[in-house]
């Protein structure tokens, strides 16, 4: 009689344990992602992506028993509303975390907020200067501008071209990129012999690559996100530019090969690998992770799962790495996302430390090239 006593009592304990966790409220994670506007490339496909990713964690059973609840508002690309959304999230929202934004100039407006609010942010911008002095509470997932201009740089050198000519856009992005082009340009022979910008709504850019025809650079380097860089790309075939042309992992989807068109032919530039997963060995410590993601967002969104989309898996998996390991107080995820080694995510295998806070190397970066209207490898 007693161990029958002893049974029931023990499955009530476990049914109410059970009946306190499904109960129990969800982890409120916020997202900031440019989902309309000039960078909505960006912002649609990531808010697509962590929102896909939270439902299949959720779907599994969430994290420790517990759902993420993804709250995702819309910047447009504009700084000033990004930090009023970043507000809203802290004080009405009191989100845990926050993923995003899309674009540099938005995330570099928010850090103060996250910095006094002490919430952790995964940026999913490119900009160097997100992380670089270190932040106690701001990580990234898109891989660093250094880190691109490097591969650039690398290529330039293979092929023996040591003048070149820079034309980028005048906003956060291109002025991140445009001063690392400059500060590593030294150190691997390179002359930078025009230095020339673009606004991001100029619509034709025929007078800058003009002047740089009438140089003696030997390769063109654009640094900024669509549609500038499309533009570029027809105003250069139209005037029979005829030095390669190298753009920066800022248009690495097809998007930027829709928008040139014919122009795209033979342009080179830095970028994850998931525009290339099928192309990789299979030794590659990212080619699961990259296939299964290009799978997952065909089969929800009908459409190839891109470089910008891979920033917010990449953002979402840590966080539920971090707070099945750090718990889900502000204060542990950082620390767990601080202590987060080999992570194989979309945008490189990522090891954050105390110095470190983007986590990633070069090997981040393959360099690919247009032909045929789709992405190949340069070997």
């Amino acid at each position: 009689m007693k161990k029958i006593v002893s049974t029931a009592f023990a499955s009530i304990a476990l049914f109410c344990l059970s009946t306190a966790a499904l109960a129990a409220p969800p982890i409120k994670i916020g997202a900031l992602f440019a989902v309309t506007g000039p960078a909505s490339f960006l912002g649609e496909p990531e808010r697509n992506t962590a929102q896909m990713v939270v439902d299949e964690i959720n779907k599994a059973g969430g994290v420790k028993g517990r759902k993420l609840e993804l709250i995702t508002y819309d910047t447009t690309g504009d700084a000033t509303k990004a930090v009023q959304l970043a507000n809203k999230l802290v004080k009405n929202d009191q989100v845990v975390a926050i993923i995003g934004p899309s674009t540099t100039g938005d995330s570099m407006a928010i850090i103060p907020v996250v910095e006094r609010a002490q919430i952790p942010l995964i940026s999913c911008a490119a900009g160097s200067k997100i992380t670089e002095p270190v932040r106690k509470w701001v990580f990234k997932t898109a891989q660093n501008d250094g880190l691109a201009v490097a591969r650039i740089f690398e290529q330039l050198k293979k092929e023996k071209k040591t003048k070149v000519a820079l034309l980028t856009v005048s906003d956060g992005f291109g002025a991140s990129g445009r001063e690392q082009l400059k500060a590593h340009a030294a150190r691997y022979g390179i002359q930078i012999l025009s230095d020339d910008t673009y606004g991001p709504k100029d619509t034709d850019m025929t007078a800058q690559l003009a002047k740089i025809r009438g140089s003696q650079a030997q390769a063109l380097i654009c640094w900024g996100t669509n549609p500038g860089p499309a533009v570029i790309a027809r105003n250069a075939k139209q005037l029979g530019l005829a030095i390669p042309v190298y753009m920066s992992h800022g248009v690495s989807s097809k998007k930027f090969i829709e928008l040139a068109g014919d122009a795209a032919e033979g342009i080179k530039l830095p970028s994850g690998k998931v525009l290339v997963a099928d192309l990789l060995p299979k030794s590659d410590k990212q080619r699961n992770s990259l296939l299964a993601f290009i799978k997952d967002y065909q089969n929800h969104y009908k459409a190839e799962g891109d470089h910008f989309g891979g920033h917010a898996w990449d953002a979402v998996m840590l966080l539920k790495g971090a707070i099945e390991k750090g718990g889900d107080t502000p204060a542990g995820i950082r620390n767990a996302l601080e202590a987060t080694r080999n992570f194989p995510g979309i945008g490189g295998v990522f090891s954050y430390s105390a110095k470190d806070h983007a986590g990633l190397t070069k090997d981040a970066f393959t360099l690919v090239e247009v032909r045929k209207k789709d992405w190949v490898l340069v070997k």
